[in-house]
């Protein structure tokens, strides 16, 4: 067989790394490039040679796309209301007749999941071209906490949005840090269980289950945790089970949510009595993303025993919006051309009858933003739940500040998580203290006393002195938030005040709701006593 045909065959990766490379070659030049390219490879590590050019080539696509973003949003909207024309909810909301955004804002109000179930009720019952053309080639399942358990469509043409994006920010990565050898070692991709059941035929299944059948093979010889071992269901053994797999492996990546990285790490330093450094002398980067790494930061580090590069990410069920092109740089960077056309409405109008929509041209840094979006997978100006920030609108880099639901305006404050996060953060920095998890919520009086905000911590290290650690968290809120500054300068509020949770309180709390590891995160902030009353039995 023709050298160059069996690798196109069997070594796409190795094939594309010569077109990028040596298109300029042909005849008997080019096919002795590949006779040394393959004696090389044999040298080298074949997957760090050939991410080198695929990373170049993604890095210089997403660079000319920050300069079309505009435009590329506007292409999408127009490609979304016309593939969508004869479906169901295309039908029902006049698609044909939507030529402008200010159009679609007229036809299609925003929705949450609880608004499409009877959409989505449609598509589990075997029925076809309700939200998108056809039927989905998944259901992305997701626990939600108003509407139960939710089933997220995943089409054909939507499923690259969810591979795609993490690939692309691991290849930016290597190009801005020059950080290829990562590729050689063993990368910890958690995921829930791979395990599919089947509704009207759909795969069904958590997102990450089955995004995990989508590893390409060429990075299966470097995922950790085995197939097995991710389809376990009980965490703690799951956990065990994980650390048994890595614990003598050459890893180099880390990926999964902070508290779930601090578990992981924590189990093993446990095991070793060493810290994850002397483990794993080649761990050099860590993705993550679903909650704010910054409260966390400081205490991971510690445990591993040097700081390290990371990315951050921001994905969900309904599609992967952004992700950290430059791990340099502060905010990630929008997802403007995959296949999402975003919207967004000022954060204090969302739950107007009809608030103000905004396409990406009419953003502004530093405003408060609930994100919509409207995909190739059926879902039409749909809310997420999340509250996000622009930093910078040339590229669209953003930050996430909150989700919609966690704020508390028990008193008419609305405190979002953005501000608790600076707030308290801001302290521990100027005091040496390290935080390991943190909630509020707020405690009204029923007496003569005032109503206050109750802050539930676990500390790794307390506060010389707790009464000058809070008056400080205190100020600072009152400076990020001028309605919680109000109501403590009118006396219609006391100082916040800090209950101690005991060692792994957290751990516990997550454990006894059934909701310990994977994905599954402590709210910043509730508007009611649910999970402080809860956290209670967990205090000092």
């Amino acid at each position: 067989m023709n050298l160059e045909i069996f690798y196109k065959r069997n070594y796409p990766l190795f094939f594309f790394y010569v077109e990028i490379n040596f298109s300029f070659c042909s005849g008997m030049a080019r096919y002795t490039y590949f006779c040394h390219l393959i004696i090389h490879s044999l040298i080298m590590n074949l997957k760090s040679l050939l991410a080198r050019p695929f990373a170049q080539f993604v890095h210089r696509k997403i660079h000319k796309e920050m300069a079309t973003a505009i435009e590329d949003q506007a292409n999408i909207f127009k490609e979304l209301i016309k593939t969508a024309q004869n479906t169901q909810f295309g039908k029902e909301h006049q698609f044909k007749n939507i030529l402008t955004h200010a159009d679609y804002v007229q036809q299609v109000p925003v929705r949450d999941y609880e608004a499409f179930k009877p959409y989505i009720q449609k598509i589990k019952e075997g029925k076809h071209n309700i939200l998108w053309k056809g039927i989905p080639i998944y259901f992305a399942k997701t626990s939600g906490t108003t509407s139960g358990i939710k089933y997220i469509p995943i089409t054909k043409e939507s499923i690259s949005n969810h591979i795609n994006t993490a690939r692309n920010a691991l290849l930016c990565y290597m190009v801005e840090s020059g950080n290829y050898a990562f590729a050689n070692g063993k990368m910890i991709f958690l995921s829930g269980s791979p395990e599919l059941e089947r509704i009207a035929g759909i795969p069904t299944g958590r997102l990450s289950g089955i995004v995990n059948h989508h590893i390409p093979n060429y990075l299966r010889a470097n995922q950790l945790p085995s197939y097995e071992t991710n389809c376990i269901e009980d965490w703690e053994t799951k956990l065990d089970s994980i650390v048994a797999e890595t614990i003598d492996q050459n890893m180099t990546l880390i990926s999964g949510i902070p508290p779930w990285m601090q578990m992981y790490f924590d189990r093993i330093k446990e095991k070793t009595g060493k810290s994850i450094t002397e483990v794993f002398p080649n761990f050099s980067i860590m993705v993550q993303g679903g909650v704010n790494f910054e409260p966390y930061k400081s205490k991971i580090f510690e445990t591993i025993g040097k700081k390290l590069d990371y990315i951050e990410l921001f994905p969900a069920s309904e599609g992967f919006f952004a992700f950290q092109d430059n791990y340099k740089k502060e905010g990630l960077l929008l997802n403007t051309n995959s296949g999402i056309f975003f919207e967004f409405i000022p954060a204090g109008e969302i739950f107007n009858e009809k608030p103000t929509r905004l396409t990406l041209s009419e953003v502004k840094t530093g405003e408060n933003y609930a994100l919509i979006i409207s995909n190739n997978a059926g879902l039409w100006a749909y809310n997420i739940g999340d509250t996000v920030k622009f930093i910078s609108t040339s590229p669209y880099r953003l930050v996430v500040s909150g989700r919609i639901k966690h704020f508390i305006s028990a008193f008419g404050e609305h405190v979002i998580g953005e501000e608790v996060e600076y707030a308290l953060l801001k302290a521990a920095e100027e005091e040496n203290v390290k935080i390991i998890e943190f909630t509020v919520a707020p405690n009204i009086s029923n007496n003569a006393g005032k109503s206050f905000h109750e802050w539930f911590i676990e500390f790794e290290n307390e506060p010389a002195d707790m009464n000058a650690f809070i008056c400080k968290v205190d100020d600072n809120l009152r400076e990020k938030n001028v309605y919680y500054d109000d109501l403590i300068a009118g006396n219609i509020l006391e100082r916040l005040q800090i209950r101690k949770i005991k060692k792994n309180g957290f751990i516990d709390y997550m454990r006894s709701i059934g909701k310990l590891g994977g994905q599954n995160k402590v709210p910043r902030l509730s508007n009611d006593r649910q999970i402080a009353d809860l956290l209670t039995q967990f205090t000092v």
